[in-house]
């Protein structure tokens, strides 16, 4: 839990964003919904922090790949991130709020505003097996046509699927299974509208014509009456309650806009309003996320395993490149193999992560990681892959060992600014974002191996500021994106790649390529063997 009260300059009544508002005399709201944690951060219209909080949750795993979120928990822990951010900005009082969520993620809502039973996480890996019959039935091509999407399980269609045919009473029970971002709203007093971003993560929505694919709800067996309606990022949903406002301190009349993917809000609150422009998302996993506007790249992405959905900035979409590891593995290596130093570290209030890359050696290492701690994303898809480390020996320091391992974390976005690179999408400079973005060394590596400038923002938790853009733009206190951004968002520090390095990597570029088609069968045959 953290909670950081901070005071805010005064805004002169002339300022550049005024919209026949007493701007002097507000604030904004973003709030984050994430599947092991939410946020709340309040900032003035120039993007000063006024406040910001946050809660941890952790997802119920099943034995046989079942991931899920306590529903009621995660929304009492939404209500205490709220409460708290509300009591830091008395002075300011929040005038708008916003809310970005997780994918995929699903939660059953009662005709009566009640919530039903957990949500089912994306990597549940329940109702997989809708997909093969959906998919001989309309054709991959066909899907993508529609969606946009690749086929996959992380898809909220299949957990549906498997809701309706194993959960009976449940799916019957249920109104409409909303996204967190329209939960909150709904559960504040507002309406439960889904944004064009998340639907985008069902594999039920028609990216052109903006609705639900009547084609493949009938396909899958599904009645669109339980899904929610839909409207573009940024369309006003309501006012908060007099009794929610009461309850967490709130003042009355705070409007509601709707937010979106916590991926695109991330993007909107680094700045990556512009066709080309990439965000380096750095947390417990890691994603690239790059905007275009070009429809017609659409024929390159399916050959790719690239998806694509609707930004939160009308007329963009976005396509991801990610490595569902992440942080998470940086995290792996700080339990399993410094547990000692984690406690140490933590008596002296620092950050582990910081000692472990202070060890780490100036120039690049001879070892190979294969990052695939969890199932793979894009081009691959592999879930019965498994992580490796090669090149080993007894003279080899931990420092080249946590190296190595960023390294091969990198190489997998380094895949994905290739890929991307060849639908058209040139990547020169890079938004750095997240958790783990803060570490100059981390930033420098990435610019290194990537061979583009890396930007670190002055925000780099920019998913909560994304949404509170959103807010701001949703009741005019900014005429645009563009605007939004040119008020808020500030760059702190740039890192531009070392030419020798970059060099250097290109060449342990080709040998990681070998990596997993060499070790491929081997990992899955492991993967495969009875426990």
């Amino acid at each position: 839990m953290l909670t950081i009260p901070l005071s805010a300059p005064k805004i002169s009544k002339s300022s550049s964003v005024i919209q026949n508002l007493e701007l002097d005399l507000m604030s904004l709201l973003g709030i984050e919904v994430g599947t092991t944690g939410c946020k709340a951060l309040v900032i003035s219209v120039e993007g000063v922090p006024l406040g910001q909080a946050h809660r941890d949750y952790s997802p119920i795993i099943g034995p046989a790949g079942e991931r899920e979120l306590d529903s009621p928990q995660v929304w009492a822990a939404v209500r205490q991130v709220i409460s708290e951010v509300a009591a830091c900005s008395k002075r300011d009082p929040i005038r708008a709020l916003s809310v970005a969520s997780m994918g995929e993620a699903m939660t059953p809502l009662s005709i009566e505003g009640h919530i039903l039973g957990n949500c089912l996480l994306g990597t549940d890996q329940r109702g997989a097996q809708y997909l093969r019959p959906l998919e001989q039935r309309l054709g991959v091509q066909r899907l993508f046509d529609i969606t946009g999407s690749v086929p996959g399980a992380l898809c909220s269609l299949p957990k549906l699927c498997w809701l309706r045919d194993n959960r009976r009473p449940l799916y019957d029970r249920t109104w409409r299974f909303v996204p967190w971002s329209s939960l909150v709203n709904h559960l504040l007093g507002g309406s439960s509208v889904c944004d064009y971003s998340l639907a985008g993560r069902t594999l039920l929505f028609d990216l052109y014509h903006e609705r639900w694919s009547h084609e493949i709800l009938e396909a899958a067996d599904l009645p669109i009456a339980k899904l929610p309606e839909l409207a573009p990022a940024g369309t006003p949903v309501g006012t908060v309650s007099a009794a929610a406002a009461r309850e967490l301190g709130l003042p009355p009349d705070v409007r509601m806009i709707l937010g979106g993917h916590d991926l695109c809000c991330n993007a909107l609150g680094a700045g990556c309003v512009r066709h080309g422009m990439v965000t380096l998302y750095l947390g417990n996993a890691l994603y690239l996320t790059a905007a275009f506007q070009a429809v017609a790249l659409t024929s390159l992405l399916l050959g790719r395993g690239l998806n694509m959905e609707h930004h939160v900035v009308p007329g963009l979409f976005v396509t991801f490149s990610y490595n569902p590891s992440g942080g998470s593995a940086l995290r792996w290596f700080a339990d399993t193999l410094a547990p000692l130093e984690k406690r140490q570290a933590q008596k002296r209030g620092v950050s582990i992560y910081g000692e472990l890359l202070s060890e780490m050696p100036e120039e690049p290492t001879r070892l190979m990681v294969l990052p695939h701690f969890a199932p793979t994303g894009p081009p691959h898809f592999d879930a019965r892959s498994s992580g490796a480390i090669l090149g080993l020996g007894l003279s080899t320091a931990r420092g080249e060992i946590v190296k190595a391992l960023l390294e091969g974390l990198l190489y997998v976005l380094a895949e994905g600014q290739e890929l991307v690179g060849q639908v058209g999408l040139r990547v020169n400079l890079y938004r750095a974002t997240g958790s783990i973005a803060r570490p100059d060394q981390l930033l420098q590596l990435a610019a290194d191996i990537l061979g583009a400038s890396v930007e670190r923002p002055r925000i780099v938790e920019a998913t909560a500021l994304g949404a509170a853009i959103l807010a701001g733009i949703g009741i005019r206190v900014y005429a645009n994106p563009e605007e939004a951004v040119s008020a808020v968002v500030r760059v702190q520090q740039r890192f531009v790649p070392d030419d020798k390095r970059h060099a250097l990597y290109r060449t342990r570029m080709e040998r990681y390529r070998e990596l997993y088609p060499l070790l491929r069968d081997y990992l899955h045959r492991l993967h495969d063997l009875p426990s």
